[in-house]
């Protein structure tokens, strides 16, 4: 028997998976906040024989090295990877027995030089094929967070790698990828498949598998590269993470709020962005809880810098902290939890009252270059939200700011931190595609 449970973590656009045949395990790249894995596991009443990574991630803090610890098993890392602790280094071709499992190890370089597939077989059912983030649902993992310089290279490796493993398996083998499903480490938009997907399926429209020309391969798949979240810049996996915090914060009152802001700390808003423009303490910054608040907290705020959070309750703290463990963010430096001082508001405007906007105010597209670069309202001044911060100075003082992006959510958080800076601001919170129905916008 193989069976295979899937932990989605839709924040970051990544699965972990527990593979197990009725009384041992194999986890698959289980993110940091391990309670969730330790639920499958006692739900299906089976143990932890063996935790495998396929790669160093850059997209979230593993929980592998603190899981293999808790249970006393191996610990499955590429021996290409260079690390700071202990593991079970593996090589292409090897075969780890786990009960009645066989797991091998498949060389897949591309999205990094060590990255790994993993085939678990029972001897019985198809095999499942664990892709981390080389074969992906309709797509393949990125190329370029090893050294830009090398992008081109590791795209060929990566076309390779996925065409190697697609000829060593059956038609219907289960494909289950890390990343893919609205994380940052796809190229291009992936199928967000619920699963299983069947290799049979990735043959038909897996453009690594459907292009015969790596050139064009390689071509497009550098084209199609965005932009990606600071964060993944941070070493974090190479040392050996250990167990996430989850302990409620110190608990602040106003009075400290204030103090911290004066002080320059940054203390985070939770509420949804209809509530903070209506509403919120001067100085505070607002990023709304939502499936891409951490990518957005970790993108935008100074690595390392003390964080204090505001939120409506003690449920919606402990779900921002647990994102934020997931990215390596440990401890908030406090929390404050019911109403907050409405001292400050802002106007949330539609594209049509945008368009009509005074002629000394000014529209700010805070869009990535890549939408951008497929449409924009004409007259707007471009300067990305995850580039606010560096180059804010570009944005005239004495011009009232229209922010605006595709939906509103990007468009809040800059409205926010512009006017802490002390801009006059309005925020755009409305759909892009009603702005090019009613021919505001090109795209």
């Amino acid at each position: 028997m193989l069976e295979v449970e899937v932990i989605p973590t839709r924040e970051l656009g990544n699965r972990s998976y527990v593979v197990h045949d009725g009384r041992t395990a194999v986890v698959v790249d289980p993110q940091r906040d391990l309670d969730r894995v330790e639920q499958v596991l006692e739900k299906a009443a089976v143990g932890c024989g063996l935790v495998v990574e396929t790669h160093v991630h850059n997209d979230y803090v593993t929980g592998g090295w603190e899981l293999a610890r808790r249970h006393g098993v191996p610990y499955a890392l590429s021996a290409e990877e260079t690390v700071s602790f202990t593991c079970r280094p593996v090589r292409d071709g090897e075969r780890l027995a786990v009960n009645s499992l066989t797991v091998e190890v498949v060389a897949t370089p591309g999205h990094t030089d060590g990255h790994l597939a993993y085939v678990v077989t029972d001897g019985e059912a198809p095999p499942a094929v664990f892709t981390g983030g080389s074969l992906l649902y309709g797509t393949v993992g990125r190329t370029d967070l090893v050294d830009p310089e090398r992008t081109e290279e590791l795209a060929r490796a990566q076309y390779r790698s996925a065409r190697r493993l697609a000829a060593r398996l059956p038609d219907d083998a289960a494909v289950y990828p890390t990343h893919g499903f609205g994380s940052f480490c796809s190229v291009g938009p992936s199928a967000r498949d619920a699963g299983p997907v069947t290799l049979a399926d990735e043959r038909r429209r897996n453009d690594a598998l459907t292009e015969p020309d790596e050139d064009a391969f390689a071509a497009r798949l550098v084209a199609g590269l965005t932009a990606y979240p600071a964060f993944y810049a941070q070493p974090l996996n190479r040392k050996g993470p250990g167990p996430a915090d989850l302990a409620p914060p110190e608990p602040v009152d106003a009075a400290e709020l204030r103090r911290r802001i004066a002080d320059g700390q940054w203390v985070l808003d939770l509420r949804d962005r209809t509530a903070y423009a209506a509403g919120h303490l001067a100085g505070s910054v607002g990023i709304e809880l939502g499936d891409q608040f951490s990518t957005y907290v970790s993108w935008l705020l100074p690595w390392g810098e003390p964080l204090t959070l505001v939120g409506e309750s003690g449920d919606q703290v402990a779900a921002a902290q647990r994102q934020l463990a997931r990215i390596g963010v440990d401890r908030p430096a406090g929390a404050a939890i019911g109403d907050v001082p409405g001292e400050r508001a802002y106007p949330r405007a539609t594209f049509a009252e945008a368009a009509a906007r005074p002629d000394g105010d000014l529209l700010v597209d805070v869009r990535r270059d890549d939408e951008r670069a497929s449409g924009h309202i004409p007259g707007s001044h471009h300067l990305p939200v995850h580039q606010l911060l560096p180059r804010i100075e570009e944005l005239p003082r004495d011009r009232r700011l229209w922010l605006h992006c595709a939906g509103g959510f990007r468009a809040s958080v800059a409205a926010s931190l512009l006017e802490r800076a002390g801009h006059d601001v309005v925020l755009v919170d409305d759909d892009y595609a009603k702005a090019v129905e009613a021919g505001i916008a090109t795209g």
